[in-house]
Formats: structure tokens, sequence, C-alpha cells
């Protein structure tokens, strides 16, 4: 082919052209391994040294670096096969023959003593050492290290390089939560109660019972972008407007049949009371209304209420003596309440997740569906607009999306 060709010549076997167009298709692949791998496929298709430049937008000299290394390591490659290599192993020879070669760089000039004592002092809290600030900086032990008399000298730079080596990163953090000592006992009894129910869904289905997992999305927002989005064009994403317009909030009251997979009569409104709850409770209800009901929910005091414990005795025909809300009987506390509507004799009953534990209550899972396909981008002119929007999208998920999800977890205790 036409322009300056290589002074050498990149075979590549078929199976190595199948590893490597594998490797292309990793997600997560190293930019500088895609255009190598692009760099050798070329030149072993005969391209010229200037033609592939241009291709993969590198030097002369860049692919005839690469062009030249692979010649080196073609030996190796096929020594590796010929003593049978699988080919997850001859994957990985491809992927170390295409990084970049180890670079010496200088020695570090400290001792491990002085080393240790640097690392020891970044996982310390920096107002130990009168610094009123939440995590260190690579600037900042590199000061105190050397105001301690650890070092005489080291810049930050070295202690950065010091950090990486040793996987500290100051400059991230996570939340966590740490339990009380009852916790875990109480979290796998509840935990494995719900896991239980998600596992026989279809045997509860088949024999009338509904299992629905229940809870609310607050503060969805009516916002209006003040300029038209412009849409996607290619080699350009779609870009939307960064100033919008309030126009209120609404709520999202959600039931997810755990064993189809859609969600059951939405209420959508400007509050979430417990009398909205029981109202939306009652309406779930109303679709078989002599039917057994099962209502995963977590422990938020609207789904423990006085409304909802009296509509259940009145359903249910519960003639027991409810008693006076915060003196006597079944209505005293939280605690009462909840004993009351979690009783498995009651054809209408509530099964709590455990405290901290709303994620194990699948319909959080939809709302991050609900979030990801329509909140995140919508623009809408009211919360009329966006009560028409939601119910639309759920009518259109129902039809065409819905299915149950693959539930693995079964309920044993978490441990770090």
């Amino acid at each position: 082919m036409p322009g300056i060709q290589p002074s050498f010549t990149v075979e590549v076997t078929s199976l190595q052209r199948k590893l490597l167009k594998q490797l292309l298709h990793r997600r997560k692949l190293a930019q500088c391994l895609v255009w190598r791998i692009r760099i050798i496929l070329l030149l072993a298709k005969g391209f010229a040294i200037t033609t592939v430049a241009c291709f993969t937008g590198k030097n002369r000299n860049t692919v005839r670096l690469w062009g030249k290394r692979w010649v080196e390591a073609f030996p190796q490659l096929q020594s590796a096969k010929a003593q049978g290599a699988t080919q997850g192993e001859l994957k990985q020879l491809l992927q170390t023959i295409l990084n970049d070669a180890p670079r010496p760089g200088a020695p570090l000039k400290f001792t491990p003593e002085q080393q240790v004592a640097i690392l020891a002092l970044a996982c310390e809290a920096p107002e130990k050492y009168g610094r009123p600030v939440t995590h260190w900086t690579a600037k900042e032990v590199a000061k105190e290290v050397i105001q301690q008399g650890i070092v005489e000298k080291i810049s930050e730079r070295t202690v950065s390089r010091l950090l990486f080596d040793a996987d500290l990163k100051p400059h991230h953090s996570r939340y966590w939560l740490t339990p009380s000592q009852k916790d875990p006992e109480i979290f796998e009894a509840q935990s494995h109660t719900i896991c239980d129910l998600y596992a026989q869904a279809s045997q509860l289905h088949k024999r009338g019972t509904h299992l629905v997992s229940t809870d609310e999305k607050t503060g969805i927002q009516a916002l209006e972008r003040k300029h038209p989005l412009l849409p996607m064009r290619p080699g350009q994403i779609e870009r939307q407007e960064f100033e919008y317009l309030r126009h209120g909030t609404q709520c999202l009251i959600a039931n997810f049949e755990v064993v189809t997979g859609k969600i059951l009569t939405p209420t959508v409104s400007d509050t979430r009371t417990e009398q909205d709850f029981a109202t939306h409770i009652a309406q779930t209800v109303a679709m078989d209304s002599k039917g057994e009901w099962i209502f995963i929910v977590d422990q938020l005091n609207t789904h423990q209420s006085e409304t909802l414990v009296r509509w259940v005795a009145l359903v249910c025909s519960i003639k027991d003596e409810l008693g006076k809300k915060g003196e006597s009987g079944i209505l005293k506390s939280m605690e009462t309440r909840q004993e009351f509507l979690e009783d498995k004799n009651h054809r209408i009953r509530f099964v709590y997740t455990p405290k901290h534990a709303s994620w194990l209550n699948q319909v959080e899972l939809w709302f991050s569906i609900l979030v990801r396909r329509l909140l995140k981008r919508t623009s809408v002119s009211s919360v009329a607009h966006l009560k028409q929007r939601i119910l639309e999208f759920i009518d259109y998920f129902n039809q065409t999306l819905a299915k149950p999800f693959k539930w693995t977890y079964a309920g044993k205790t978490l441990k770090v």
C-alpha cells in the first residue's frame, strides 16, 4: 500500500487476532491499549506507517515503535502457544506486551522505618497535629513529617507515591453505619422473613396472595428547563439546559408486585400523611377486596399509624379492643401497632424491613429505574404535568418493561 512501508513485517495469527479483538471489546480497557492494538492489526493488514498513523491519530515514530515491539514479542507468543497456554493466559500475555515498559525512576531515599512512620502519620486524624481539616493532602503530610522530624526533606510528589503504593486514599471516604449490639440478630431474622417471601412469591400468587413491595418517593421536583434541549447529533450527546424553573413537588406512593414486576395503583399527590398512606393501601386492596395481601414496607411512622390500624381492623372484621393512642391497647405505641399490623392471622398484613435496610424493599430498585428513565431528564410545566408524566411512564412500564427482579440475597448478615 502507498506510504512509508515499515522495515519489518508484522505477523498476527488468526488466534492472536481473535484475542486482540476480544480485548478491544472490553469496556474498561485502557485507551493506550486500544490504539496500540489497532496499530498492530492495521500493520498486520499491510497498511503503511503513515496510513496507520493517520487512522490512529498517532505519529509515525509511535507506530514504528509498537510495530517493532510486536515483532520482538512474536516468538514469545508463539512459544507460549506451543507450550499449551490457554486463551486466557495468552490474552494476559498480550496485555503485558502492549503495556508500557517499566520505568526505573529514582529509588526512594528513605529507610523502611521512615516510610512506615510517614504512612502511620497519614492514617492519623489531622486534628491530632493541630490542623483544622478533616483529611490530609500530600502537601500537608510532607510538611508535617518534616515538622515531626521523621525526615529532613521530602517532596509532595514522593508522599503521593508512597500513599499510592500503600493503597491509601485520604481524599476518599464512604458512609458506614455502626449497628447496635442487638442489630445483627434482629436484622437477620427480619431480612430472612422478607427474602423467604420473595422466594415464595410465585407460590403465594398461585394461592391468591398478593405480595407487594410498597414505599413513597417524596420531593419529586417539577422542573421546567428555561430553554429547549439540544438533541443528540453524530459525535455529540444530547445537551440539557442547566437553568430551570421550579413548579413545586409531588410524592409518589408505589406498589411493586413482586411476582409480575408491575406497579399497582400508584398514588401521586402533594402530601404523604398517614391518611394518604392508608387511603393508598385501601385503593390497592380494592383490586381484590376478598384476597390476601402482604405489604413489605419500611418502619416509617405512617406505615404503623392509628389510621392504618383502624382500617385493617375494619376491613378484616377484627373485633378486638384497639385502645387509645399513647395510652393503652393496640394503639398505644408504634411497637404495639406494628405487632398488630404484622400479625400473620390477618388477611391483610405488613412485613417491615429492618432499620437502615430499606434496600431490602424491591420497590427501591424500581424507583431507580423511574429516576433514570424519566425524572433525570424530564422537563414539565407544572405539578399536574409532572403527575401526568409519572402515570404515563408507569403505564408504559407495565405494558413493555415490567418483569420480576432476580433476587439473590438470602438474608445473611453482612460482615466487614
